[in-house]
């Protein structure tokens, strides 16, 4: 009896703990689960480190050349308008054994253009780049026209290029003598591919011992998670903020690789970046941006439009029929009508709302984009408005 009451009592123990030990299973499994979409959800919101910074000295480079745009229907400069565009077709003849000089030329096949391109970094000798071409005198469409050869300048005066091809233009232009008709700018063209790098920028990559990584939004809080994703990804300490624009990395002395090796290998680290709360303004268009961090505090806001119509009826006043005095005389009539809106209502906003709440409520009022800035300029002087406005 004693001995099947002890079997009894170990049974219900071992039922006992397999139910606990079940119990902590499911658990584990809820807990692993919810991990797992908090990974994925944060994944979600993550973006690459190369997405979001430039490395320091790996940069585009501005180029700039004058040059003369050949064959062109007749279009264009007058030379009579446009002397610069004289003197260069002179002195391209005489380098090309014709003179030229102090005859009267007449032609309107040719233009004075700029012609401008990107360097891009680490291009090699002899590669080829876009560049664009635009008019400079008083041409009306570059279509069908020929770039001759323009070398195309630094900041530092020296040439890096050369370019030389057919002027490809998107626009249009047709004049006739009662009108004419314009589709985009056809004093705008490209030259794919139409210029020869000459000379490259001397940058030795490798052989630097640290770089610093320039964020394209400066922000602290971004900044810091870069330097810690980075040492996440490796013990040595590679990374450190150094202020919110630019976080500097380091190559340690046990690393097999160049630096070029460690860019490589920390560009794809996954960061969530941080971003102020900020409301973007363009009035001269109308368009609002506003961030997603972007809070308000209670206010109450109405919106009403004060309209004033002046409306003008004159009258003519006419002395009677045979009327010995008395002139005709014109009478103003003025009638001004003022609305100011009797339909306004006053809405309140409650306090921590969100930008969905917030655009949500300005469109019940039925506010237009224009009353929208004076809105948000209004709340912000007020003091309700946890954002920068930035105005364009």
């Amino acid at each position: 009896m004693y001995t099947a009451k002890m079997n009894m009592q170990k049974h219900l123990k071992v039922e006992h703990v397999n139910k606990f030990l079940l119990q902590l299973i499911g658990t584990g499994l809820i807990f692993i689960a919810l991990i797992v979409g908090q990974s994925h959800a944060a994944h979600a919101k993550t973006t690459r480190i190369k997405d979001i910074v430039d490395i320091e000295s790996v940069r585009d480079n501005q180029l700039i050349g004058y040059g003369l745009v050949v064959g062109l229907n007749g279009s264009g400069d007058s030379l009579g308008n446009s002397p610069f565009t004289e003197q260069s077709l002179v002195a391209m003849l005489e380098r090309l054994g014709v003179n030229v000089r102090g005859q009267n030329l007449n032609t309107g096949n040719v233009a004075a253009v700029m012609v401008t391109a990107t360097l891009p970094p680490f291009s090699n000798q002899g590669a080829k780049i876009d560049v664009n071409v635009s008019a400079l005198g008083d041409a009306a469409n570059l279509r069908g026209g020929t770039l001759l050869v323009t070398p195309l300048m630094g900041a530092d005066g020296e040439v890096y290029a050369v370019a030389q091809g057919s002027v490809m233009i998107s626009g249009f232009s047709a004049q006739g003598d009662g009108g004419g008709v314009t589709q985009n700018v056809p004093t705008a063209g490209r030259i794919p591919a139409g210029a020869i790098i000459e000379r490259e920028v001397d940058f030795n990559l490798e052989e630097l011992q640290e770089v610093r990584l320039a964020l394209r939004n400066p922000d602290f809080t971004t900044a810091r998670r870069i330097a810690q994703a980075i040492n996440g990804f490796s013990s040595a300490g590679l990374a450190r903020a150094e202020n919110g624009a630019s976080v500097v990395l380091r190559r340690p002395s046990s690393y097999n690789g160049t630096i070029v090796d460690l860019i490589t290998d920390i560009e794809q680290l996954p960061v969530q970046p941080d971003q102020v709360a900020r409301v973007v303004i363009d009035e001269r268009s109308g368009v609002i941006v506003m961030g997603s961090e972007v809070k308000v505090s209670t206010v109450a806001i109405a919106q009403a439009n004060l309209t004033v119509k002046i409306t003008e009826t004159p009258q003519v006043s006419q002395p009677n029929p045979f009327a010995e005095q008395g002139t005709t005389e014109v009478v103003p009539r003025t009638d001004i009508e003022v609305n100011s809106g009797p339909d306004a209502k006053l809405t309140v906003v409650e306090t921590g709302v969100t930008l969905q709440d917030l655009v949500t409520g300005l469109n019940r009022l039925g506010v237009p984009p224009q009353d929208v800035i004076t809105i948000l300029q209004a709340i912000k002087a007020s003091g309700a408005l946890q954002a920068e406005i930035e105005t364009l």
